[in-house]
């Protein structure tokens, strides 16, 4: 089964295929399928036709969403596994219990005495394999229960701490609280918890304020198109 790009892509439900999706920020990832979903189903007028999507963004994070169908939704559990890319947004000084912009910052130290040379040091310290706490917002289970539903319940319970893979961890700009970051990292990398532990090691606490996916293995966000996009490409085919 030959994959196509976004740009060139032709809508063969019999043969199926991949559809890449920049997913905007507010969106979930399950608007974005819904939404192209929908569009399919009404060219195809079957309502079991089968579209799935590999590694869910959350709504705060916009990016590259890969989504699948027909007989090509047997490929999603092996794209799920591919290495990620993605370019964030860190701000320095201020925690959140999601670890994200999901929840209110709180001050939490003084930032200002960092220079650029002690940020690339302690950011070098989170390169290959590293031991992460996943975010109890998030959809990891502890003891069968998704933790957003613990979290949001008031538990402090404490996910167990898991190894990730990170592969590449470039410092792209430092603008007062913010730094930017590239980051290339294995499958099950929670970046919000990257940007939290960062922030614990630089001492002046952090959280991620903002989130782009621009990569899933080969794949590309430049190679993508908007939902709203796919849904008129789809139906004008």
């Amino acid at each position: 089964m030959e994959e196509r790009k976004s740009t060139d892509h032709i809508f063969t439900p019999d043969e199926g295929g991949l559809v890449l999706v920049d997913k905007p920020v507010g969106w979930t990832s399950h608007d974005a399928v819904n939404k192209i979903r929908g569009a399919m189903r009404s060219v195809v007028k079957r309502r079991n036709f089968k579209v799935g999507h590999a590694g869910t963004l959350d709504p705060l994070a916009s990016g590259l969403l890969i989504l699948a169908y027909g007989p090509f939704t047997k490929k999603l559990p092996y794209i799920t596994e591919e290495e990620k890319v993605y370019f964030a947004t860190i701000t320095l000084g201020a925690t959140t219990p999601s670890f994200d912009l999901e929840t209110e910052p709180v001050p939490a130290g003084e930032w200002k005495h960092l220079d650029e040379a002690r940020i690339r040091e302690v950011l070098a310290e989170f390169t290959g394999e590293v031991l992460q706490r996943p975010p109890l917002f998030s959809a990891k289970r502890h003891e069968g229960e998704r933790g957003y539903f613990l979290a949001r319940s008031g538990s402090q319970v404490e996910l167990p701490q898991v190894t990730v893979n990170i592969l590449r961890l470039d410092l792209i700009a430092v603008r007062g609280a913010e730094i930017d970051i590239e980051v290339h990292v294995s499958k099950g990398t929670y970046i919000r918890s990257l940007a939290h532990d960062i922030g614990q090691a630089l001492g002046c606490g952090a959280h991620l304020s903002a989130l782009r996916r621009i990569a899933i293995g080969d794949h590309k966000v430049q190679d993508a198109l908007s939902p709203d996009e796919w849904a008129r490409h789809i139906g004008g085919r």
